[in-house]
């Protein structure tokens, strides 16, 4: 056990969401004293601070959560299908309260800076509060949707009303919505979710699109006694089968190409998983919709069909309609009735991707030079996705390298977990990890990492560091495993797993989209080498 008052740990771990959590559990078993710092008031991460209405996982409860824990296995009841936000950080909560998590977490402690000294060979952290601790390794666990991502719009500075973005919503107070008029700016995967939640209370609903989404139907419902005996029985097998699949879920993986079959089969298919919904749709349904144009082009012109059904008034549903880029061309978001959400009175959909939002005023947005008039004003705009934590605090490795200025250039990294040139540093979830479901890659991550500092130790290494080769092959990889995909034409959608949502960010892919069971088996193989691409040789 680590004592929260004390400057020397063997790890630092920054955050305590579902990478911090799981990082300091697995260091405990290898005997690291380790300290965990975490800015927020309550553990949970992304899970914390993200309480907007609507908020809730896009995957299943049984694929979103971790597995290493019989104990939280066993104990833990989920009671939906698509768990909501209070229901993920109450389990969070949970797993750092059974498996004694807490007292080795320092909470309300935001990380300024953090220096390696190499003549000391130790990490030095400076926190908000002037503390400083130091420690042996320094682990990032602050998570790949954390960063808010603040649009710069003219006179955002001069609204008088109330003014709230999906990623920083209050926690001390409940926000009431009803009756008034509110706008939304942004239709990632939060603006999805908080568009229909609102549109029940508000007296007015305007909402702002740039970029249309191909929104995926998603049916939620309880989770029973029965269903949830099943899933604890079945935790292990789900866990094996989800690390063998490409996007780390335990799901099927199909066996023909959409263009393969017959147009009335190929609509079946597509019907069948709509039903069932997310990312059933997504990665059941046929095996070369992220590959294929034409196959690809189906899965688009489905789902646009969808969307004309669905929303009643003919200009809405075709301005809902993405046609400038193809279904995975962004990262699809489940949908808890947001198409319906249209077919209110009080909703409306002022389209702004041809000349943007003009300004905001006191009492407004002006588009087009019309002036629609807002009591409160949300932006969903998202994340800096995967590196924003990362470049938002000073990380100072060799000869006084800042992370962020050695990223300018581009990305660079060893599998996402380290970087030439920051000894002892490693990243779960960094960039450059795969596309993938988050827990699972998480716990894949956190146990690499254990793994890794276990062999240091037992075999007298005292710096672990990515050699140049190794981050300049993986950046490659990388490269072309996104080429190879519809992805590639993220830019066109302002995608943030190709950095193009964030004005100013290098366009380039920022997680492998080579496959989770690929790049699983490569973590395995350097782990199985002795960690040779981790011990610097040429630096």
């Amino acid at each position: 056990m680590a004592d929260v008052t004390s400057p020397e740990y063997d790890a630092i771990v920054i955050g305590a969401g579902f990478s911090g959590l799981a990082m300091l559990h697995h260091l405990r078993e290898i005997g690291q004293r380790t300290i965990v710092l975490e800015a927020g008031g309550g553990v949970g991460g992304t899970w914390y601070w993200n309480t907007y209405p609507g908020a809730r996982t896009d995957s299943e409860f049984y694929y979103y959560s971790f597995s290493f824990s019989e104990e939280v296995r066993n104990e833990w009841v989920w009671t939906e299908r698509y768990p909501s936000q209070p229901e993920v950080l109450r389990y969070l909560e949970f797993l750092a309260s059974r498996l004694g998590l807490n007292k080795d977490i320092r909470l309300n402690t935001r990380v300024e800076r953090a220096e390696y000294d190499e003549s000391t060979r130790k990490w030095t952290v400076t926190t908000d509060s002037g503390d400083t601790l130091t420690a042996t390794y320094l682990i990032s666990g602050m998570g790949v949707l954390a960063e808010p991502n603040l649009p710069d719009i003219p006179g955002a500075s001069s609204f008088a009303g109330e003014l709230y973005h999906t990623a920083r919503w209050p926690r001390d107070r409940e926000v009431d919505l009803r009756g008034k008029r509110v706008g939304v700016i942004g239709l990632g995967a939060s603006g999805v979710q908080i568009v229909p939640v609102v549109a029940e209370v508000a007296g007015e609903l305007v909402v702002f699109q740039r970029t249309p989404n191909y929104v995926v139907a998603s049916s939620n419902y309880t989770v029973d006694d029965e269903w949830m005996a099943r899933v604890r029985k079945e935790y292990p097998e789900n866990f094996k089968r989800a690390r063998e699949h490409i996007f780390a879920v335990p799901f099927e993986s199909p066996r023909h190409g959409a263009k393969e079959l017959d147009p009335g089969e190929r609509e079946r298919i597509f019907e069948e998983k709509w039903r069932e919904g997310g990312f059933h749709f997504m990665l059941e349904t046929f095996s070369d919709l992220a590959t294929d144009e034409e196959s690809n082009h189906h899965a688009s012109e489905f789902i646009r069909k969808k969307i004309r059904e669905t929303v009643k008034d003919p200009e809405t549903a075709e301005l809902l309609c993405p046609k400038d880029y193809p279904f995975n061309g962004k990262r699809p978001p489940g949908g808890h009735g947001y198409y319906e959400a249209y077919n209110r009175d009080n909703v409306r959909l002022v389209d702004i991707r041809e000349h943007g939002i003009d300004e905001i005023t006191p009492d407004g947005v002006r588009v087009g030079g019309v002036h629609h008039e807002l009591d409160v004003l949300i932006f969903a705009t998202g994340f800096d996705a995967m590196t924003g934590t990362l470049t938002a605090i000073d990380i100072v490795g060799r000869d006084g390298v800042v992370l962020r200025d050695k990223w300018s250039d581009g990305l660079k990294t060893n599998l996402g977990l380290g970087v030439h040139g920051f000894p002892n540093f490693f990243m779960i979830l960094g960039p450059q990890t795969p596309y993938a479901n988050l827990p699972v890659a998480i716990q894949e991550g956190v146990q690499w990492i254990a793994g890794a500092l276990k062999y240091a130790r037992d075999n007298g290494i005292t710096e672990l560091e990515s050699t140049k080769d190794a981050e300049e092959e993986w950046a490659a990889q990388v490269a072309e495993a996104g080429s190879a995909t519809i992805m590639a034409k993220g830019v066109d959608a302002n995608a943030w797993f190709i950095g193009a949502n964030v004005p100013g960010k290098p366009i380039e892919f920022n997680v492998y989209m080579g496959g989770a069971d690929d790049y699983f088996k490569r973590c395995d193989d350097v782990a199985a080498g002795g960690y040779r691409q981790f011990l610097g040789s040429d630096r």
